[in-house]
C-alpha cells in the first residue's frame, strides 16, 4: 500500500483567520510540503491542475520539475492533467523532461478535469467532451510506445513518422516508458477504458461510501485481463480528503476549511450546501472523509483496503487554505504513524526497503 498527498495549491482567504496567500507563497509551500513528505517516508505527492483564481497551479509541469530537483526518492505526479485540453505531444515532452530529472520518478495522471474552465480557454468545445479525452490518450499511448509516431486524429494536425523526443528516462523491466494513469470520479466506461488499454486507474472517491466503488474496481480489474498492452501493471488508486492531528480535534480543525471550500462549489453547481451533519457523517467509519488521528485513519485505510483491495491511497487535506503549519503537521503523521501502523496491519514494506515507484 503506498500512501500520499495531492494538492491543487489553494490560495482562497483562510476563512477562520482571513488571512491571504500569494500564488508564490503557495508555490513555495507547496515544495516544503513535498520535500517533507519524502523526509517522513510517503511514497508520493500529487499537483493538480486547475484554471481559477483560487487556486495557484495551472501547469502542474512546472511545479513537479522544480520538485524533482529538490528530492530523491518520493513519487511525483499530476493529480491530474486535463489531457482533454492539452496536446499530447507537448505533454509527453514535458513529463519526459521530469521523468529524467527526477530519474524515473514522475507519472502523468490524465483525466478530464473536475471544473471545464480551461475547455474555452483553450478552444475546446464541451460538445467534444468524450471525443477529445479518448483520442488524446490513444495519441499519448503512441507517444509512449515508442518512435517514429505515425498518427491522425480529428482534434490536432497528423504526425508523419515524427521523432517525438526526449524519451523518458529508462527503467528496468520497462524501458523508455512513461508511467501513465486514468483518473475518474467513478464512471463505468473509464474503469473499462483504463482496464483494456492496461493502465493504472485512480478513483476520485469525495463522497458517500468508498467501498461502493468495488464493483468499479471488479469491473476494471476484469476488463485489464483483456488487455494487450506489453508489460501493463493494474494497479487501483484512491483519492479524496483527509485530514490528520494528535490532539482529538481534527474534525472541528478541519471542519471551516471544509465548509468554505463546499460552500463555494455549491454556489457555482447549484445544489444544496452541506452541513456539519453530513460532514460528520462523512468522516465517520464507511464515509468518504478520512479525518482523526493517525490510529483511526489508519484503521479507515486499512478497512477500505479490506474492501477495495487497492494498491494507493492519496489525501487531499489543504482545503481552503488550511494553515501551512496544520498542512505540515498532517504530513508528518501520515508519514510516521499512519503508514507504519498500515505497512504493520497490510504486511507491506516501508519504501526504504523497497525500490522508488511513483
Amino acid at each position: 500500500m503506498k500512501l500520499g498527498v495531492y494538492s491543487f495549491g489553494d490560495i482562497h482567504p483562510d476563512p477562520v483567520t482571513h488571512a491571504k496567500t500569494s500564488p508564490g507563497q503557495r508555490m513555495a509551500d507547496l515544495l516544503e510540503r513535498i520535500r517533507l513528505a519524502e523526509q517522513v517516508g510517503l511514497d508520493f505527492f500529487g499537483i493538480g491542475e486547475h484554471h481559477r483564481p483560487d487556486y495557484a497551479v495551472s501547469a502542474p509541469a512546472i511545479v513537479l520539475a522544480a520538485a524533482a530537483g529538490q528530492t530523491s526518492r518520493i513519487g511525483l505526479g499530476s493529480a491530474v492533467t486535463v489531457l482533454s485540453t492539452e496536446d499530447p505531444v507537448r505533454v509527453y515532452q514535458q513529463f519526459a523532461s521530469i521523468d529524467l530529472i527526477s530519474q524515473g520518478r514522475v507519472e502523468l495522471m490524465a483525466g478530464r478535469g473536475s471544473f471545464i474552465e480551461s475547455y474555452p480557454l483553450f478552444g475546446a468545445d464541451l460538445a467534444d467532451y468524450d471525443a477529445l479525452y479518448d483520442e488524446k490518450i490513444q495519441l499519448l499511448l503512441a507517444i509512449d510506445a515508442g518512435n517514429p509516431v505515425t498518427w491522425s486524429g480529428n482534434f490536432r494536425p497528423p504526425l508523419d513518422k515524427a521523432v517525438i523526443l526526449p524519451r523518458p528516462y529508462p527503467k528496468p523491466g520497462v524501458g523508455e516508458h512513461l508511467r501513465i494513469s486514468v483518473a475518474t470520479g467513478g464512471n463505468p466506461e473509464s474503469s473499462i477504458r483504463a482496464g483494456i488499454l492496461g493502465l493504472p486507474i485512480n478513483y476520485a472517491i469525495i463522497g458517500g461510501q468508498p467501498a461502493r466503488f468495488a464493483p468499479l474496481v471488479d469491473l476494471y480489474r476484469r476488463a485489464f485481463a483483456q488487455t494487450e498492452r506489453p508489460g501493463a501493471t493494474a494497479e487501483v488508486g484512491v483519492s479524496g480528503m483527509g485530514f490528520i492531528t494528535d490532539d482529538g480535534k481534527a474534525r472541528d480543525r478541519f471542519f471551516p476549511y471544509w465548509l468554505d471550500s463546499m460552500r463555494r462549489i455549491a454556489r457555482e453547481r447549484r445544489f444544496q450546501t452541506p452541513d456539519r451533519a453530513s460532514y460528520e457523517a462523512q468522516a465517520a467509519p464507511g464515509g468518504a472523509y478520512f479525518i482523526g488521528g493517525p490510529e483511526q485513519v489508519a484503521e479507515r485505510i486499512v478497512a477500505l483496503h479490506g474492501e477495495l483491495h487497492h494498491d494507493r491511497q492519496g489525501f487531499q487535506m489543504d482545503l481552503s487554505s488550511v494553515p501551512q503549519s496544520d498542512s505540515l503537521k498532517a504530513i508528518e503523521l501520515l508519514g510516521t504513524r499512519v503508514a507504519p501502523l498500515v505497512r504493520e496491519a497490510l504486511g507491506v514494506a516501508a519504501p526504504d526497503q523497497v525500490p522508488s515507484a511513483p
